[in-house]
């Protein structure tokens, strides 16, 4: 790769960040500025970014419950919201294009072809806000992610079938080869240990075994790694394996972000069209919002999921290739999608990670909106009388809640945001309901602020217990506030926040080693720990 465009995207990314903007936000100016210098992507950073998206959909799959896209919230919701979109999109564009003497040609035809690529939403952008945040876990993010991948799928079909490229007859021999043969890939996890072995085997089974498979047999690539990622996520090492991934992953989707601002060059018409879309992206947000309220969900759930999924798609970028390759659209609207959606994540990114900030002041107004009945993943906390309240049932949350029941036993709930998580430690005896610390609403609704003494904030993310930490302050919690950091930096930032007591998850293990590796010696060999503290005195 063209050694200006590494040092213009580390450039414009160290600046966003220390403007605590996402690093995503500087790789998409990057693109632009490349752009204005003359540059072009060329087939390898076609191809990085190519490698990005699949490797990112590979961890969406993993991720994924099946029963997810079950719910009608997801299913009917997504479906609801695009055809809202073209309903409302279609006349607006064909109506704004009859006030320009430039645009020509521009039937109901095209205009319902532009209002669907419009209908799409980032999911490059919606997954990594929502993991920088902590909130890949969270109702609204199970929910943000469930609708992108329904919209995923209604690109990949649409992208299938205006190609003319039909599966061919080796595809559902390849879908039963596939389900039978997962006792196999599961395996190939297991035989493939830790480190790097197990990063070439989530290659592997992305690139190859999905991706490959489902392109020999006339399917999306995307899809095939998508496909892969969902049947091994239920396996122990899903979580290791989709970690190992991510650093390759996140360095391969800077490819696609420069590419966004490398499609071409501006124009006024170009320039004009894409100001009128980010116009209309709040029609959008406001469709998001009032879809997910009628099923029943909270108007802090359906905010949070809007904003994440309120900005244009990068599969809205390659369904307008399409139809501009076909003769279909003017290229002109290859650039104008490819500005909308550059400056969609530029204006959302900032947002994104301030909407607790911007519903708390208009969650009472937002509220008015909300329909009656409850949603089952949404029901009021049942408080039992518990005084120690554990955010977070990882190992570090299962550690602490293990050592405090032993010295308090009926005191401890634990609170986690994952519903296998919790199913699974309830069926193992343990006192852990659905709940998310971040939250404001919790609060308020668990009614447990004013009867728990102690929280602990065990989260795997740090910016989630960052989160919760300020939420409680918010909300004027009166009890000891307890957080765990894997860094000094971050441990650092949590006691600056006014945490009472903030551990160095590291430094503690060791400290608390020392102490198990002493107290076991001093009982096998009382002798030799007696000469050492002869010694001493």
């Amino acid at each position: 790769m063209d050694a200006l465009l590494l040092a213009i995207a580390f450039c414009f990314g160290l600046i966003a960040q220390r403007f605590r903007l996402p690093p995503l936000v500087g790789f998409l100016v990057s693109g632009f500025v490349l752009q204005a210098l003359g540059k072009t992507g060329g087939p390898m950073l076609d191809d990085i970014a190519n490698l990005g998206v699949t490797l990112m959909l590979f961890s969406i799959g993993v991720k994924l419950r099946l029963r997810t896209l079950a719910r009608p919230e997801i299913w009917a919701g997504t479906t609801l919201h695009t055809g809202s979109v073209l309903l409302i999109f279609t006349p607006v564009v064909i109506g704004v294009a009859a006030l320009f003497s430039g645009a020509t040609g521009l039937d109901w035809q095209t205009a319902l072809l532009l209002a669907f690529a419009l209908s799409f939403s980032s999911t490059v952008f919606a997954v990594k806000a929502l993991e920088e945040s902590g909130d890949m876990g969270a109702m609204h993010g199970r929910i943000a992610i469930g609708m992108l991948i329904m919209q995923d799928i209604l690109a990949v079909l649409f992208l299938t079938f205006s190609t003319g490229k039909i599966p061919t007859l080796w595809a559902i021999p390849l879908l039963i080869a596939l389900l039978f043969g997962r006792k196999l890939i599961r395996a190939l996890i297991g035989w493939s240990g830790h480190g790097e072995m197990i990063a070439l085997c989530g290659l592997f089974l992305a690139l190859v075994v999905g991706a490959e498979s489902f392109e020999v047999v006339g399917m999306k690539a995307d899809l095939g790694a998508l496909f892969i990622g969902v049947l091994v996520g239920s396996h122990p090492k899903a979580k290791e394996l989709s970690k190992s991934l991510l650093g390759v992953t996140d360095l391969l989707l800077v490819g696609f972000f420069l590419q966004i601002g490398l499609q071409g060059s501006l124009s006024l018409e170009a320039t004009l069209w894409a100001l009128l879309l980010i116009a209309m992206l709040p029609l959008k947000s406001l469709a998001f919002f009032f879809i997910l309220t009628r099923f029943h969900l909270r108007a802090r759930t359906a905010w949070m999921a809007g904003l994440n999924l309120s900005t244009y798609s990068e599969f809205g970028l390659i369904v307008l290739a399409l139809a501009v390759s076909k003769g279909w659209l003017g290229s002109e609207w290859l650039i104008a999608m490819a500005l909308s959606l550059s400056l969609s994540i530029l204006i959302m990114a900032p947002l994104s990670r301030k909407a607790e900030e911007f519903y708390d002041p208009i969650s009472e107004f937002l509220k008015r909106f909300e329909t009656k009945g409850q949603h089952p993943d949404d029901l009021p906390i049942q408080n039992n009388g518990e005084r120690i309240g554990i955010f977070g049932m990882g190992r570090v949350g299962v550690a602490v809640y293990r050592s405090l029941h032993s010295r308090f036993p009926g005191q401890i709930i634990g609170f986690d945001r994952d519903q296998a998580s919790v199913e699974r430690h309830q069926a193992e005896g343990r006192n852990v309901v659905l709940a998310d610390a971040t939250d404001s609403d919790f609060w308020e609704r668990a009614r447990v602020k004013d009867t728990l003494d102690l929280v602990v904030l065990a989260m795997p993310k740090h910016s989630a217990n960052v989160h919760a930490s300020q939420t409680l302050k918010r909300h004027e919690f009166e009890g000891v506030v307890a957080a765990t950091g894997k860094f000094d930096d971050e441990v650092k930032e949590l006691r600056i926040v006014g945490l009472d007591t903030a551990f160095n998850l590291y430094s503690e293990a060791g400290a608390g080693f020392a102490d198990h590796v002493f107290q076991v010696f001093t009982q096998q060999r009382p002798d030799l720990a007696n000469r050492w503290r002869g010694r001493d005195e």
